[in-house]
């Protein structure tokens, strides 16, 4: 791949990004981007490690002077989250991420792009590969499969790292300083259903919900996006209700730690009723695309109709119980934070329904600052599958990360900050799961904090990063290292 990046600066941090770009590295196929940061470790002539689970840690010498600082580990994660549009061909496990240079943003044609949170590796790599950097004993981890659940730093032994301060360059607002996360949980359900027999003389139909934006299911839950499941689940629940419509199948979303874009259903329709069923369809278009205007302009809500003559439908007490679970199932902000302004406390994601064979699979998301509310949500969304006959189960989760005002590093990266633009930094938690949580379960004394440039659309193929905030990014990366509290 050619340097399609070339002229932006850094120019070190931005040909390891096209690096990183070039390499396949969705959720637990980071193989080759692995191979590749153990690469740049090994050429560096530096001590390179790898866990058993293939977490790596490169170790890094302080320069001449700067022996007495504390040791820092820079920490990201190597997968990222393989989202396209519907209409783009692309395997995220052999196809390259095709970035390019939009104004003053880094795009992906089509796809996601990748830097959350390849430019926070890009950046860690660059300080790997840089001479001229003064800085106190450095390493540098490098954790896999973040998006599915942490289960990287999930992994991490107590003792794998020597460091007592973390920077994490996992977040996506420049000029702010993240101190604190929220937790997470994720509950699965799971209809079975018997097949049986469309009525006879029913015509079959896709209904398709696509244009919506999606997002990422904690920074972007708070901004009224439609959400593809919650639409079409609405439109065929009074279809069904109201017309003897009869569901063959049902699929929507794709990552549980996304907002689904993108719904399709198979349906039956008795022949007496098309005329009606189509004018409910586009008059339903029109409702929802009114509704969610400001938000989604894109939205679009269609019944196509389709050849198909011997599709075999799911038995109705089934579907009846399907659909009004998935319609009464909450989806979005559940509570904010009363403490800090702006930020959401506890929310869910209806994220994923799947059909395969003779199942139904349902993934959902539960995220909180507040352990008890984390699983009060849980079991509310647990419960609404549950009385539905549905089988329920939910996942361990992950911890948050309670906020530390009083953090040394926070007062280093607060003055650094100030010194170089001139203004305060913002202090914030974030609304998402940060590998910080799990990695300050495993060392509860290292002082952390997380801090990175501009990434809009993450989790979606419209993410994008500013790139005059990745130099930001980047001088106060390199003005702190200098500048990390003494031993």
């Amino acid at each position: 791949m050619g340097k399609i990046l070339g002229g932006l600066r850094p120019e070190l941090l931005w040909n390891h990004f096209e690096e990183i770009c070039n390499r396949p590295h969705p959720s637990r196929k980071e193989g080759k981007l692995s191979e590749y940061i153990v690469s740049v470790g090994k050429r560096n002539n530096l001590e390179t490690l790898t866990d058993e689970f293939g977490n790596v840690l490169i170790r890094k010498p302080a320069t001449k002077g700067k022996e007495n600082l504390k040791t820092a580990v820079l920490q990201g994660h190597l997968d990222m989250v393989p989202e396209k549009n519907n209409d783009v061909k692309h395997d995220f496990e052999s196809d390259p991420i095709q970035p390019y240079i939009d104004g003053e943003w880094v795009k992906a044609k089509g796809t996601t792009l990748g830097s959350d949170n390849g430019i926070g590796v890009a950046a860690a790599l660059a300080v790997v590969e840089s001479k001229d950097l003064e800085h106190g004993p450095l390493e540098f981890l490098f954790t896999l499969d973040e998006e599915t659940g942490l289960n990287g730093a999930q992994a991490l032994k107590p003792g794998f790292l020597k460091a007592s301060v973390l920077l994490n360059l996992d977040s996506e607002e420049e000029g702010a300083l993240y101190i604190g996360c929220a937790g997470g949980k994720s509950t699965f359900a799971e209809f079975n259903f018997s097949k049986e027999d469309a009525p006879s003389g029913s015509q079959f139909f896709q209904i398709k919900v696509t244009g919506l934006k999606g997002g990422h299911s904690g920074l972007d839950i708070a901004e009224g996006r439609g959400n593809s499941i919650k639409i079409v689940s609405r439109l065929l629940w009074n279809l069904c209700r109201n017309f003897g419509v009869r569901l063959a199948e049902l699929n929507g979303g794709s990552k549980h730690n996304a907002i689904p874009r993108e719904s399709f259903a198979t349906v039956a329709v008795p022949s007496s009723s098309v005329d009606a069923f189509s004018k409910y369809v586009n008059d339903f278009n029109s409702i929802i695309k009114k509704e969610l205007a400001t938000n989604e302009p894109n939205l679009k809500v269609e019944a196509l109709k389709s050849s198909d003559t011997n599709v075999k439908v799911m038995d109705k007490l089934t579907q009846d119980r399907l659909l009004g679970a998935l319609y009464s199932a909450p989806h979005g902000v559940i509570t904010m934070s009363p403490d800090i302004k702006g930020l959401v406390e506890t929310s869910t994601n209806l994220a994923i329904v799947k059909t395969e064979d003779s199942t139904v699979s349902i993934t959902t998301s539960q995220r909180s600052s507040v352990e008890t509310e984390k699983d009060d949500a849980a079991n509310m969304v647990y419960a609404v599958f549950s009385l539905a006959g549905a089988k329920v189960n939910q996942g361990d989760g992950y911890p948050g990360w309670k906020p530390n005002i009083k953090s040394p590093v926070l007062g280093v990266l607060q003055t650094t900050y100030k010194k170089l633009y001139g203004t305060d930094p913002e202090v914030k938690a974030i609304h998402a799961g940060l590998e910080c949580g799990i990695i300050n379960e495993r060392y509860p004394d290292m002082d952390m904090i997380s801090f990175g440039p501009t990434i809009i659309g993450a989790h979606s193929p419209d993410e994008r990063v500013k790139i005059d905030t990745v130099e930001k990014f980047w001088d106060l990366l390199k003005e702190v290292l200098k500048n990390i509290p003494s031993k």
